[in-house]
């Protein structure tokens, strides 16, 4: 198994070069091709409340596309030179953003994004990652804000015996193959952890079939298991966390677990993530 098409998903109306840097590295690793997406939705207009000038509808527009037009340049510059197939696509849509990423996403084996910090604010251009991890059908790196370089020096799978987990282990294979270090990690109560460690060592036996040497840890629970990964991550100088996006849908509403949301919403890590 490998990436042979990466899709980097740019947020239109600001700098993507770290992002793409992150991209172009992965595909020259994987010899990949590279799709670039950005997408857009214009603004929202009650018509209710009577008329809405015609310039200022054309004005927005307008606006859209040239911050598309600006990341599509901008993926072309950095990548052009470095990866001999790229692809670019995008939209001016009036349906949700998510959605339109994740039907695209149907040609590619991974999907590279930031975290999305900008979707609280603004709807319109950014995507909330939350939902287009729960959505796509694809494995997702998240990349966080101020990263250029991915060194897959060492990972830390935070393991659950859940399908979602056994989902995004089998997709981070290819990264897994490239690290230096990886620790398989699960976090649970203390009367379980004689249970943990048994299925930990599974895992560890498991990717060693891979060609993946990784150590297993089982480690009792703090009430903040987030935060306790987040702390196992750092001792093990972890560059990239790998887990299952746990959730489910509300009325068109994702509802996230904790250790999913605190993941995308730390930006500490790099996080790969399937659901």
């Amino acid at each position: 198994m490998t990436y042979k098409t990466l899709m980097v998903h740019l947020e239109p109306g600001r700098t993507n070069a770290g992002l793409l840097k992150i991209a172009g590295d992965l595909a020259e690793r994987f010899d990949a091709r590279v799709i670039g997406i950005a997408a857009c939705r214009p603004m929202q207009f009650d018509y209710s409340e009577g008329y809405v000038p015609a310039d200022l509808i054309e004005q927005d527009r307008n606006l859209l596309e040239k911050e598309i037009k600006v990341a599509e340049a901008e993926f072309r510059k950095v990548l052009q030179a470095r990866i001999k197939n790229i692809e670019w696509r995008s939209a001016v849509t009036f349906g949700a953003l998510t959605e339109y990423i994740a039907r695209e996403a149907r040609s590619a084996d991974l999907v590279v994004t930031g975290p999305g910090f900008g979707a609280r604010l603004d709807a319109a251009r950014f995507v909330n990652i939350g939902d287009l991890v729960m959505q796509v059908g694809r494995p997702v790196l998240v990349v966080p804000e101020a990263a250029d370089e991915l060194k897959l020096e060492r990972v830390v799978i935070g393991w659950k015996d859940t399908r979602e987990t056994r989902r995004a282990l089998f997709d981070a294979l290819p990264l897994l193959k490239r690290a230096a270090h990886v620790a398989v990690v699960e976090i649970c109560a203390e009367e379980d952890i004689a249970a943990a460690r048994t299925r930990v060592e599974d895992v560890v036996g498991w990717l060693k079939w891979h060609g993946v040497v990784a150590d297993s840890h089982a480690s009792p629970s703090t009430g903040d298991d987030a935060s306790l990964l987040h702390a196992i991550a750092q001792e093990q100088g972890a560059n990239m966390v790998v887990a299952g996006a746990y959730g489910h849908s509300r009325v068109r509403e994702w509802v996230l677990g904790g250790m999913t949301r605190d993941l995308l919403l730390s930006g500490k890590n790099f996080s790969l993530l399937s659901h």
